[in-house]
């Protein structure tokens, strides 16, 4: 079960796992998150995103690099809070519009042009872009698109989006006869579980990845079975 985490152990964690100091650059990326992302709940129509979703993530991310024995900095967290920011547009459009020079632009000028470009990249693209004759064309063709970008990424961003997709399929996964279930199992076959072991591996991630894939498997079984 993925417990919420408030934004008091949140920064806490920051603290006390990635032993950096939460300056104004951590407060300012946080106050985004949640200004963005504010009653914005997950699948189950009840989880809080943020507590669910961006500060879990986060903390995974941080988690990751202590495991790997890498260097972090505030750049890596701040990436991490903001690597969803850019999904909802309206949203975003509706907050800044004071901003006559664009949320784009904000971001970039606040966070530095690397955070921008992370949340950029992680970013699902609109379907209505790609090409096909039916929907499902076209989400293949999203889906082999960003497959390439993030195998060519660097290592914050495979991290990021590692955390990121192992949240979701742990969350998915609570949730009976969801129809993500089915799309994080195919997806995790055609690629998630492969990208932990491309260089540079994260065996980490692996095993996470591996066991949130077969508990979804099991789920859909279950699922099966009952009906």
């Amino acid at each position: 079960m993925l417990e919420p985490v408030k934004k008091k152990e949140f920064l806490y964690f920051i603290e006390k796992e990635a032993k950096i100091h939460v300056d104004s650059y951590i407060e300012s990326a946080i106050h985004l998150a949640e200004e963005v992302h504010s009653g914005v709940k997950r699948e189950d129509g009840s989880s809080s995103f943020l507590e669910t979703h961006i500060f879990p993530v986060a903390m995974n991310v941080i988690q990751h690099y202590k495991w790997a024995n890498k260097p972090m900095t505030t750049i890596q967290i701040v990436s991490a809070i903001l690597h969803d920011v850019m999904e909802d547009n309206d949203r975003i459009l509706d907050l800044h519009a004071s901003k006559s020079y664009g949320f784009d632009a904000y971001f970039s000028h606040k966070f530095g042009e690397y955070v921008h470009k992370v949340a950029y990249i992680l970013k699902t693209k609109p379907l209505e872009i790609y090409p096909g004759l039916t929907e499902k064309e076209r989400e293949l063709e999203r889906f082999r698109e960003y497959c390439n970008v993030l195998a060519k990424s660097d290592y914050d961003i495979k991290t990021i989006k590692l955390a990121d997709r192992l949240n979701n399929m742990r969350f998915i996964a609570q949730i009976p006869e969801h129809e993500k279930a089915t799309r994080y199992i195919r997806e995790a076959e055609d690629f998630y579980i492969a990208y932990t072991i491309i260089e540079p591996r994260m065996d980490d991630y692996y095993m996470e990845i591996r066991e949130a894939y077969e508990d979804l498997q099991k789920l859909k079984k279950k699922t099966r079975i009952a009906a």
